[in-house]
């Protein structure tokens, strides 16, 4: 075979934080790839809370059968405050140990690398990453998990609230997830073709959105669509259309908040192969002697990244995207 290590025996995997989709196909992929290499695959459920109680179960091949299609995780998934202590982590790393586990893949975003980042600097366990969270916010990697199809949720609620918009004359606030983050919403924005979006790396100020505006209703426009972040420098949507709707009156003005309902869903053909490459990957990581690193793909072509650089790197957004959109929408 490829890959062999034989001071790796049993592989461990979770997922943590906020779910997304293609998870499923991640975790088939580790413990697949973790039974091709002829290793006992082990799955870890609730996260971190998982690993301090020892829920855990031994996984066959077939334990990971017709899940590819699915959202959310298999596995749960949970924000552990318990393993945010000095205490909970030494449970977590003893009964790795006692379950002979030599290794462990972590599903997640920053807060599950975090942790990882604990369990292998302070007790010596063997961790590899693979990036799942729909905002796309993880320096190492070009597309996380549930990224693409978070924004195919997004275009598609867009595209029928346009139905409405152009019906009733409307001005609709459409707020989507990305607290810190304003990768959903661009993305999502130039491919709905919306009139303007408010993302927390680009400040667009009221006055300058309603001069926007105004120019599309000059233009004839019977509605117009604004994507906005929810950690946007203005405000949530709410706010902003409450600020636009006291200066300007053309449109009836609506808001939509997208919420949850972007974390969920069949992920999409991008995240299922995105999420299988980087299960594989990760298990040949551990073969190959790597720990405390993420797994990603930059440029096409796979990618390894220590987690110290993961945290500590804001990921930069593409302003051009931003500026084309601007291009578009007059």
């Amino acid at each position: 075979m490829l890959y062999e290590n034989p001071k790796i025996k049993k592989i461990a995997v979770l997922t943590s934080g906020g779910d997304a989709p293609g998870m499923n196909a991640a975790i088939r992929a580790v413990v697949r790839a973790t039974i091709y290499y002829e290793k006992e695959s082990v799955a870890v459920y609730r996260g971190y809370d998982g690993l301090i109680a020892g829920d855990y179960e031994p996984m066959t091949a077939r334990s990971v059968s017709n899940i590819i299609q699915r959202g959310g995780t298999i596995l749960k998934t949970a924000r552990s405050k318990e393993f945010m202590t000095t205490e909970g982590r030494a449970k977590a790393a003893a009964n790795l140990r006692a379950q002979n586990i030599d290794a462990l893949v972590v599903i997640g975003g920053d807060g599950t690398f975090r942790g990882a980042t604990r369990l292998y600097e302070e007790y010596g366990i063997n961790v590899v990453g693979i990036p799942g969270t729909i905002d796309n916010d993880l320096a190492g990697t070009d597309y996380t998990i549930g990224y693409d199809t978070a924004c195919n949720t997004v275009i598609k609620a867009i595209d029928a609230i346009r139905d409405t918009a152009s019906s009733h004359n409307r001005l609709f606030f459409i707020e989507v997830m990305g607290r810190d983050s304003g990768f959903i919403a661009l993305r999502s924005a130039i491919a709905a073709g919306v009139e303007a979006v408010l993302i927390p790396e680009h400040l667009i100020t009221i006055p300058e959105l309603i001069t926007k505006l105004e120019t599309g209703a000059k233009n004839k426009k019977t509605s117009s669509l604004v994507v906005v972040a929810e950690g946007g420098k203005s405000g949530n949507a709410m706010e902003i259309a409450a600020k636009v709707e006291e200066q300007f009156s053309h449109y009836d003005t609506k808001v939509t908040v997208l919420g949850h309902v972007q974390r969920g869903g069949t992920p999409s053909c991008a995240d299922r192969e995105i999420a299988s490459k980087l299960g594989v990957a990760a298990v040949e990581a551990i073969l190959m002697g790597k720990t405390g690193v993420m797994v990603g793909i930059i440029n096409n072509s796979l990618a390894i990244t220590p987690f110290e650089d993961v945290v500590i790197t804001k990921k930069v957004i593409n302003l051009e995207t931003f500026r084309i959109n601007e291009i578009l929408a007059v």
